[in-house]
């Protein structure tokens, strides 16, 4: 055997033993950060109603709290790594949200002036969460203490 495949064959190892720990450490993170900044918007909800009322979004007030719960409840449920897949679903659509609206020239520029989209606030929230959507909590989780397939 090459020694080319020998070290992918090592890689592909290391990677699958990282993979659990990775995703752990992801779901701590962001999880916390989503939890601090939809409490911060629910204990400021005036100031995010207006903020989303200057944006034209449309029932600022009922829209600033759908927002912040989903944050808070959604970051709560990473960290946990309770119901991963469906938190992350409900995070990247707020998050997808906060792009079109409040970063919107960021988006639409993102071919010209990739930078100013990838130092928006939603940006990183949004990563965190599609990459717990694609590959899941990871061992270290509720969901797979209550998932775990019977052997």
């Amino acid at each position: 055997m090459s020694i080319f495949p020998k070290i992918h064959h090592l890689l592909v190892k290391l990677g699958a033993i990282l993979q659990t720990p990775v995703l752990l450490l992801i779901r701590a993170f962001w999880g916390y950060q989503f939890i601090q900044t939809g409490w911060g918007k629910l204990h400021h909800l005036d100031k995010v109603t207006n903020f989303f009322a200057s944006l034209n979004i449309p029932l600022p007030r009922v829209s600033a709290i759908a927002a912040a719960s989903t944050e808070t409840i959604g970051g709560a449920l990473l960290l946990l790594g309770l119901c991963s897949r469906f938190a992350s679903a409900a995070l990247v659509v707020v998050m997808c949200v906060a792009l079109g609206t409040a970063d919107h020239d960021a988006v639409v520029g993102i071919f010209s002036n990739p930078d100013k989209f990838l130092a928006t606030d939603p940006f990183l929230f949004l990563y965190a969460s599609v990459i717990i959507f694609c590959f899941g909590p990871g061992r270290f989780s509720v969901d797979a203490l209550l998932f775990r397939k019977a052997e």
